[in-house]
């Protein structure tokens, strides 16, 4: 550790959360080592402070993980099989996400890392969760257990810019005045913002009291991907009727939302399946451990539509949208 700074090793850094925390990292003075899986490569769509160190390495490879780890104090685990460009592609992510987690906490034990904080799921283990809900919470355990002490965020839907859930909405509300839905958009959940997403990963590298813990984290509001789809059009000025059918198997809804959005039918099929698990925040300690202001929908839809129309790295402005003063 440099001057009281610790030493980052970021994994995601490509990723929808993973690169916008690497600014958030940057803004607070923190300089970052990305591990990039080749042959992928961290393009960033504006310049940071410190430039980042970039290392390529394989999770499920070990013995790629060894230089990666040399000299870090702490981590973020943003990494996880979401799924493929198809359905097929889904197949094996649990298994890959379980050699994944188990080969990131070893190395990082046998590095000497004093913290990992992973972004995970939320969910009640005691309900019948999906097969990617539940292959969430088995790294949670995996970074737990094999590995230093690690800080679990859990999380619903996450709405910002690029996001698989906000293009979902934003593509359907756009599209389709009259929406005939899976039934799955009536399940209740705790959505949040980007914003506060980067709050909490930012915040928990600073406060040792969340190292070790399971943390839920979520928005001011418990609404359903209805809701959601309600505010977006409120925000557009769009006049839009939503009406669930009960016949949308996950699969097929995955098919449709694919047929109608940039969004791959093999990433929007785990999202299909955990929905009809319902994500509501169980405890609020993150609330007092890393306090901040809590993003309501209205407002991060909002956020999220004007840096998909001002482009990346740009200020966000209110002007883009038509919420409320």
């Amino acid at each position: 550790m440099k001057n009281g700074a610790p030493n980052i090793l970021l994994t995601g850094p490509t990723g929808f959360v993973g690169k916008r925390l690497l600014y958030r990292l940057d803004e607070a003075g923190l300089k970052a080592r990305c591990l990039v899986r080749p042959p992928e490569k961290l393009i960033l769509p504006k310049k940071l402070s410190y430039e980042p160190e970039v290392v390529y390495g394989d999770l499920l490879e070990p013995s790629s993980l060894e230089k990666a780890m040399e000299g870090m104090d702490a981590a973020y685990y943003l990494v996880h099989s979401m799924g493929g460009r198809s359905i097929r592609h889904t197949e094996r992510f649990a298994e890959m996400d379980r050699r994944a987690a188990s080969n990131f906490a070893r190395a990082a034990k046998g590095a000497g890392l004093s913290r990992v904080i992973y972004l995970g799921g939320l969910g009640d283990e005691q309900d019948d969760l999906s097969k990617h809900l539940r292959s969430r919470h088995e790294v949670a355990h995996i970074l737990q257990e094999q590995g230093p002490p690690a800080t679990v965020l859990r999380a619903a839907v996450i709405i910002g810019a690029g996001g698989a859930s906000f293009e979902i909405i934003r593509y359907l509300v756009e599209r389709l005045p009259l929406m005939l839905c899976p039934k799955w958009v009536q399940t209740r959940s705790q959505p949040i913002a980007i914003e506060n997403v980067l709050d909490y990963l930012a915040g928990c590298l600073t406060n040792q009291e969340t190292a070790g813990r399971t943390l839920d984290i979520g928005g001011p509001e418990i609404l359903s991907y209805a809701d959601l789809m309600g505010i977006y059009a409120k925000v557009r000025g769009l006049s839009r009727i939503i009406i669930p059918v009960p016949v949308f198997t996950p699969r097929l809804s995955a098919y449709w939302v694919n047929l109608i959005t940039p969004v791959p039918a093999g990433v929007v099929l785990p999202l299909a399946e955990g929905l009809k698990n319902e994500a509501v925040c169980r405890e609020n300690s993150i609330r007092g451990l890393v306090p901040t202001h809590l993003i309501p929908m209205e407002q991060a839809i909002c956020n999220a539509l004007s840096e998909v129309r001002e482009g990346p790295g740009r200020l966000l402005s209110r002007q883009s949208c038509f919420i409320g003063s």
